[in-house]
C-alpha cells in the first residue's frame, strides 16, 4: 500500500494511507481517547487522528494497530499505547513553532504525533538501537513526518539543538537525566516516566534560577532507559 500525501506535514485533516479501514479505525480510537481516557485538546486529538498508527508497528501487528495498548516493535521495545502518547503530548502542550526533544525514538510514532503539533524540522529525537533509529528515521520520511533522527545514549539528549522549549522521554530512567533538564529552556517543560520498578509519569517544570517544579501524574509501565554508564 502506497501512503497518500495530499498535503504537508502540519495539516490534521490529511490522510497519509488512503485505506478506509485504517481511517475509521483511527476514527474510533480518537473517540474512545477523548470518552474513556478523557483527553479534552483538540489539537491533541487531531495529531493522534492524523498519524496512521499501522505504518509503525510490524505487518503482522497491523490488525492490532488501532487497539489502545502497546506492541513490541523488535529490539524488546514497544509502540506506547495511544492513550499515554495522547497523555503525554497533553502534558507536553507544545506550540507551533517549539523545538522539542524526544528521549527514545522506537519506531518513530510518538516522534511523529509531536511533529503534527509543531512546525516542519523542530523535532529532535535520540534513540540508543541503531535498527530503530534507521528504520524510524527512513518510515517517517516516507510518511511525511520532518523529524530529525540520530543514534546515540540519550542520558547525554542533543546538546547541538538546545535550547529546547520541551522534551519527553519514552522510555524509564531512575530519574531524569540532568543533560536533559539543563538543555530545556526556563519554562520549558519535560514529561517523562521514571522509577527502577515502580515508575510514574512526572512533568518537570524549568524555573528561571534552574531549579524545577515537579508535577506527579501516577503510575506508568515503560521499557527502561538504555545507556548511561
Amino acid at each position: 500500500m502506497t501512503p497518500e500525501r495530499s498535503d504537508g506535514p502540519g495539516d490534521p485533516g490529511r490522510d497519509r494511507d488512503g485505506d478506509d479501514t485504517y481511517r475509521d479505525a483511527r476514527n474510533r480510537l480518537v473517540d474512545r481517547l477523548s470518552s474513556r481516557a478523557r483527553i479534552a485538546d483538540r489539537r491533541t486529538l487531531d495529531a493522534i487522528r492524523a498519524v496512521p498508527r499501522h505504518e509503525f508497528v510490524p505487518a503482522p501487528q497491523r490488525d492490532d494497530a488501532y487497539a489502545d495498548r502497546p506492541l513490541p516493535i523488535g529490539e524488546g521495545q514497544t509502540i506506547s499505547a495511544p492513550h499515554m502518547v495522547a497523555i503525554m503530548a497533553e502534558l507536553l502542550a507544545p506550540d507551533p513553532g517549539d523545538r522539542v526533544l524526544e528521549i527514545g525514538t522506537g519506531c518513530g510514532y510518538h516522534a511523529a504525533v509531536t511533529a503534527e503539533l509543531v512546525d516542519p524540522g523542530t523535532v529532535y529525537s535520540v534513540e540508543y538501537h541503531e535498527d530503530l533509529a534507521a528504520a524510524a528515521r527512513d518510515r517517517l520520511a516516507r510518511l511525511g513526518f520532518d523529524v530529525a533522527v540520530r543514534v546515540g545514549d540519550g542520558h547525554a539528549g542533543w546538546p547541538e539543538h538546545a535550547p529546547y522549549d520541551g522534551a519527553y522521554l519514552t522510555c524509564a530512567p531512575a530519574d531524569v537525566p540532568p543533560a536533559v533538564v539543563e538543555q530545556v529552556r526556563p519554562g520549558g517543560r519535560i514529561v517523562a516516566p521514571v522509577g527502577r520498578g515502580r515508575q510514574e509519569l512526572i512533568v518537570l517544570t524549568r524555573r528561571a534560577d534552574g531549579s524545577v517544579e515537579r508535577e506527579r501524574h501516577g503510575g506508568v509501565r515503560f521499557v527502561p532507559m538504555r545507556g548511561g554508564d
